[in-house]
């Protein structure tokens, strides 16, 4: 089965591993394997997976860090690029520019930000995912986003093409961005920092961590906020009225800590948090009248 891939796995030299348990790849630590998952270590061995998978007449799954999915129990029937440690080369470019490859962690970032004394990133540390997925999602914390620290993000399609965007063509608003519409792959993104001093940073950089352990279940595997936030209100705050706070299903628990977390106590299943996330949304809407919408992706 898929041979095509395998063979240009090869040729490249890229990792690929067969049914691969998808709880490995993931924050969550839940998911069945995937047929086949692939890591590509350059744009050039991205391309060539890409043409394979094309003539196999199959679609990719692609992810990060897995931060922000939750991979169902039965698992994938295809394949999986995963866009990680062999993609994650940071460079600076001059004139205030870092270039990164999409599989670069956040932390990393961070901490390569701060080496050249440049600020705009703080919001950021310690959000456990990928350069490529936060732009994909326009993560943010802490009053920034990626849309005020992104220039330019480059791209491939199934086709193997590359192509960028920049400005307005990024098509950022909350958690979206114009990739999360499309079929397009992030590749890199060229961060736009600005000249602050290292001590400023630093001290930044340790208070987001601070008020992230002291606030969040860092402590136990999950996707992290597991709703979007509801125009006008907040997910966490809805739910803790709703008095969910350590209501579980299985290995599966609304956070003690934070409601807005589903976390995996232990053994927790994909039907666990699905189970879960559904009695969340239902005691939501009978007892405040709001819609939330899961800011986890479900594969």
């Amino acid at each position: 089965m898929y041979e095509k891939v395998i063979n240009a796995c090869r040729e490249c030299g890229c990792k690929y591993t067969e049914n691969a348990d998808m709880s490995k790849f993931t924050t969550f630590r839940i998911g069945g394997p995937a047929r086949l998952l692939v890591e590509p270590d350059s744009t050039d061995s991205l391309s060539a997976i890409l043409k394979a998978c094309k003539a196999e007449g199959v679609k990719p799954i692609v992810l990060g860090n897995g931060s922000n999915v939750l991979v169902r129990d039965e698992g994938i029937d295809g394949i999986v690029i995963v866009m990680g440690s062999e993609f994650s080369k940071i460079e600076y470019a001059g004139n205030d520019l870092v270039k990164v490859q999409a599989g670069a962690k956040l932390v990393d970032l961070c901490r390569f930000a701060l080496e050249y004394s440049l600020g705009g990133l703080e919001f950021a540390f310690g959000i456990p995912g990928t350069v490529g997925g936060a732009a994909f999602m326009n993560a943010g914390a802490y009053g920034g986003e990626m849309k005020d620290v992104i220039w330019v993000v480059n791209h491939m399609d199934l086709d193997g093409e590359k192509g960028s965007f920049q400005g307005s063509q990024l098509d950022f608003s909350y958690r979206h961005s114009v990739y999360v519409d499309s079929d397009l792959i992030i590749t890199s993104v060229i961060f736009h920092l600005e000249q602050d001093s290292a001590e400023g940073i630093k001290n930044n950089m340790d208070d987001v961590q601070r008020r992230r352990k002291a606030k969040q279940p860092l402590e136990y595997p999950s996707a992290g906020s597991t709703f979007k936030r509801p125009e006008g209100y907040f997910a966490a705050a809805l739910i803790d009225e709703c008095g969910l706070k350590g209501c579980s299903i299985g290995g599966a628990q609304v956070s003690e800590k934070h409601a807005g977390f589903v976390i995996n106590t232990g053994g927790a299943t994909s039907a666990d948090v699905l189970a879960l996330m559904d009695h969340i949304k239902k005691t939501v809407k009978e007892q405040k009248g709001v819609e939330l919408e899961p800011e986890v992706r479900i594969i």
